[in-house]
């Protein structure tokens, strides 16, 4: 695998307990998200490096850069049409794009705006932003919040075979690792290396509500 890896409970002792923050594995050049497809799907993306084949175009691709979040999203991979978990390096720049696009998915007044202006920016906007409780290993909430972004139209396209530096099946680490958690072995743990991600643009931590 070309992922960063650690001892979950080394890593634990670090990570901020509540707040909003992007947990992800990042440098300068990429940001590592992820997603979970039936295996035909996955099959297709890993051997050609990009979506196509029984990818939909229609709908909007959800992609997560946190880690513990993926997997309680896909139950580890196990859930129906979430077997194959890959790991996605995006192109940082790529990243910050989407987010300087984004349309939080609820309305809140701190948006500074009216109901009605931001359903019409829901409307126009092909990305989606989307704050959700964190949760642990073992699919526990917590106070961090955690970090999707949704994609459709445009930008799902350029998502699909331009923004993409590589993609890898990581499923067989998925499973391997959720054997501790069943047994309730977190001493061996072993997940991607993960910190908060902040912008040099202020303008979009304020947006994204990042500390």
């Amino acid at each position: 695998m070309n992922l960063k890896l650690r001892r979950y409970k080394e890593q634990l002792q670090d990570w901020p307990q509540q707040g909003y923050h992007i947990m992800a594995q990042y440098d300068n050049e990429k940001v590592i998200v992820y997603q979970s497809y039936r295996k035909e799907i996955g099959e297709f993306a890993v051997k050609n490096q990009f979506f196509g084949g029984s990818f939909s175009f229609e709908r909007m691709t959800w992609i997560k850069p946190n880690f513990l979040w993926m997997m309680y999203r896909s139950g580890w991979g196990r859930k129906e049409d979430q077997e194959s978990v890959l790991a996605i390096h995006l192109k940082k720049e790529t990243f910050i794009n989407y987010l300087e696009n984004a349309v939080l998915s609820s309305y809140s007044k701190k948006l500074g705006i009216s109901r009605d202006e931001w359903q019409d920016q829901i409307k126009q906007s092909s990305v989606r932003l989307q704050w959700d409780p964190d949760h642990d290993t073992f699919g526990n909430k917590l106070e961090r919040r955690a970090i999707q972004i949704g994609l459709r139209n445009k930008f799902i396209k350029t998502f699909a075979k331009n923004d993409i530096l590589f993609i890898e099946n990581i499923s067989d680490f998925v499973a391997e690792q959720y054997q501790f958690v069943l047994n309730d072995d977190l001493d061996n743990l072993i997940v991607p290396e993960e910190k908060p991600l902040l912008f040099d643009d202020e303008a979009l931590n304020t947006k994204l509500n990042l500390r």
